[in-house]
Formats: structure tokens, C-alpha cells, sequence
């Protein structure tokens, strides 16, 4: 059996801080952002579900068209609630990540949890993006390319976002280096 020490390594990490669970939080006003995209993509959706209903009051579908909209219609306003007013929320409270020397850590998720530990040596890019409603709340979304896949950490104030990125692509060269 091997014993774990808290004495730094060669990176100046300790031997449990690598593997301890990811504590850094994203920003409060996702919530306000993931609430604000979802009452623009489900009022796209019912205006879809009207036009159509309309339609077939006018052109008098077959009844079983009618009877299969108005449960789209009652099914996605069940959506809704939960796309609105509680998915946010748990998004937020379950969404973690956490960066040293030798690993990028990814945990979310309440029903379906995932943990993803990216190694810095596998970075290949890092880069910070803003869509027209992040900027509204002064957030950003930090991207971790490796070979295989993209990581995302959504939803970060603009000061660390550019510092996460920054620290990021330090260690990212720094293994590169060493390797």
C-alpha cells in the first residue's frame, strides 16, 4: 500500500490536490442567460405550434392532425416550465470546473453526473467565445480543444474567463515543453 503526501511535487502540486473534486463555480447571471435563451427558443417553438394549429383550422387537416398538435402544444408547455424556470437553476448549482498544472476538471450534471479530467499535455487549443446574449451579461464560454473532442466551460465573467484561458494555454506549453 502506498502512502499519499502532501508534499509538492515537481509541478508544485500535492499529491490529493490533483484528484480533489473541481470547486470553481460559474457565473450567477447564467442562470439569467440560460433563462433568457430558453424563452427565446420556446417562443420560436410555440409560434411554429400556432402557425400550424392555424392551418389546420383553415384548411381543415384530417382530425387526428389537430388532435397530435394540441399534444405537442400541452407537452411543450410542460417543456417549458421545467427549460425555463428549473433546468437553469440546476445547471448552475451542479456545474464545477477546476484547473491546475496538470489537468483541466469538468463536473456537471444532477441526474446524469460527469466527471471529465482533460490532461494539459492533451490541450491542443484554448479560446474564449461570446454570442450576442452573453454579451448582454458580460459573460463568456471557454473552449479546451484536444485531438479528439472540444471542452466548454460556459457562462464565465469576462476577467476570468480571460484568466482561465490565459492560465490554460501557460500550462498546455509548459507540458508541451517538458515532454
Amino acid at each position: 500500500m502506498t502512502e499519499t503526501t502532501d508534499a509538492p511535487d515537481k509541478t508544485g502540486t500535492t499529491g490529493t490536490e490533483e484528484w480533489s473534486p473541481p470547486q470553481q463555480k460559474l457565473s450567477p447571471h447564467a442562470i439569467s442567460l440560460w433563462r433568457v435563451s430558453a424563452i427565446l427558443y420556446n417562443v420560436i417553438g410555440f409560434v411554429v405550434l400556432a402557425a400550424l394549429l392555424i392551418l389546420d383550422s383553415v384548411y381543415d387537416w384530417r382530425p387526428w392532425i389537430g388532435w397530435i398538435l394540441w399534444g405537442v402544444t400541452v407537452i411543450s408547455a410542460g417543456y417549458a416550465v421545467w427549460d425555463i424556470f428549473l433546468q437553469p437553476v440546476w445547471l448552475y448549482r451542479y456545474w464545477f470546473y477546476g484547473v491546475n498544472a496538470e489537468f483541466v476538471q469538468l463536473k456537471h450534471g444532477a441526474l446524469n453526473k460527469v466527471h471529465q479530467v482533460i490532461p494539459m499535455a492533451k490541450v491542443q487549443s484554448v479560446s474564449t467565445n461570446q454570442g450576442p446574449l452573453m454579451r448582454k451579461y458580460g459573460l463568456y464560454s471557454v473552449s479546451i480543444g484536444t485531438m479528439g473532442s472540444s471542452h466548454h466551460i460556459p457562462a464565465l465573467p469576462e476577467d476570468v474567463a480571460f484568466a482561465l484561458r490565459n492560465q490554460i494555454a501557460d500550462y498546455a506549453r509548459i507540458n508541451e515543453v517538458d515532454e
